[in-house]
């Protein structure tokens, strides 16, 4: 009989988090470990507040989760269909099954077994105009060729500068530039800014308005002349026909996939395929998990996208904490490996 413990755990930021919707320098997961007696794994819930479509309470997410995992004590197998409603539990309880089962090695892939490297987008959180520049310089000087930045917090007028900027340095060839707005322009100015930002070969935008206005973004995705990606869009969707139905009306260019907030890996395969069904291209990002949600992540990322990945993922996010929980992963130059 399996038997489940669960433990809560605070993460510091190194420095301040910066999205349209706030600043973090903490976040709270949830460690679960789940044990046949003789082996052992571990799994990673990591809600966002106010994102998250199960980020309740403390004491009633740790609740909840208790129940999902007294069921699979005592079914020895994770109930799917009533977890679709709680990805980050899921994500967590499907981690540390796999993890119990297989040891380290979630999937025989060649990145799980450290032959091979996923490659990866640098990310520039939002802050400063000078800060942001700062981060940029950083990146570049790191090696990464594929650059996602943060837009919509601070002056347009300065973003659009530091993109300006940006391109007058690196060309198209040299330099793909993604940005995510986080929901952060406004519905009457939205096709606006796309409109300026498009003259400098953007490759795409993450939900450039709030979620939940179809409508809206069908309308963008229509008439703008850059390729859009939907990510908050995705989130509290978990009904496989609701996706499909969703992708259909929208036409995005891209879905932006994150397990703990679009229906654990089962969530994200039905949203893969759906997505590949419609003709829509996909990438997979972590959302500020520990390493061991992280690690979970690009393993599936690996399993679903297979040995020969081109499209940078959005892995990087491994090393924003000061406490965070050691896992044999490293970034070598615009790629994370799993050190062996």
């Amino acid at each position: 009989m399996l038997q489940t413990t669960i433990e809560e755990h605070t993460l510091h930021f190194r420095q301040p988090a910066g999205t349209s919707r706030g600043v973090y320098t903490e976040r709270t997961i949830w460690l679960v470990t789940i044990t046949d007696g003789t082996r052992r794994g571990i799994g990673e819930c990591a809600p966002l507040p106010d994102l998250s479509c199960d980020a309740l309470p403390a004491d009633r997410y740790g609740e909840v989760l208790r129940s999902f995992c007294k069921q699979t004590e005592q079914t020895g197998q994770i109930n799917y269909e009533a977890m679709r409603d709680y990805p980050s539990m899921l994500f967590g309880l499907e981690t540390a099954m796999l993890s119990m089962e297989r040891g380290n090695r979630l999937f025989d892939t060649a990145f799980a077994r450290g032959e091979t490297g996923i490659p990866i987008n640098g990310l520039v959180w939002m802050g400063s105009y000078d800060e942001m520049l700062r981060r940029m310089e950083q990146k570049l000087e790191q090696g990464f060729r594929c650059v996602k930045l943060k837009v919509g917090a601070i002056d347009f007028d300065r973003e659009l500068d530091l993109v300006r900027r940006i391109r007058e340095r690196f060309s198209p060839r040299e330099m793909e530039l993604r940005l995510d707005a986080n929901g952060g322009f406004g519905p009457d100015e939205a096709l606006y800014k796309l409109e300026l930002l498009s003259q400098y070969a953007i490759h795409s935008i993450e939900q450039p308005v709030k979620q939940r206005q179809w409508a809206l973004m069908a309308e963008l995705c229509r008439d703008a002349p850059l390729p859009i990606a939907l990510d908050e869009e995705l989130i509290g969707v978990n009904d496989p026909e609701q996706k499909r139905q969703m992708l259909r009306i929208i036409k995005p260019a891209y879905i932006v996939l994150k397990p703990s907030l679009h229906g654990g890996m089962q969530g994200c395969r039905e949203w893969i395929d759906i997505a590949r069904d419609e003709g829509i291209g996909s990438w997979i990002t972590s959302a500020l998990e520990s390493n061991v949600g992280l690690n979970a992540i690009a393993q599936f990322c690996s399993a679903v996208y297979g040995d020969h990945i081109a499209t940078p993922q959005g892995l990087g996010t491994g090393q924003l904490f000061t406490d965070n929980i050691p896992m044999p992963l490293e970034i070598r130059g615009e790629q994370l490996w799993i050190s062996q």
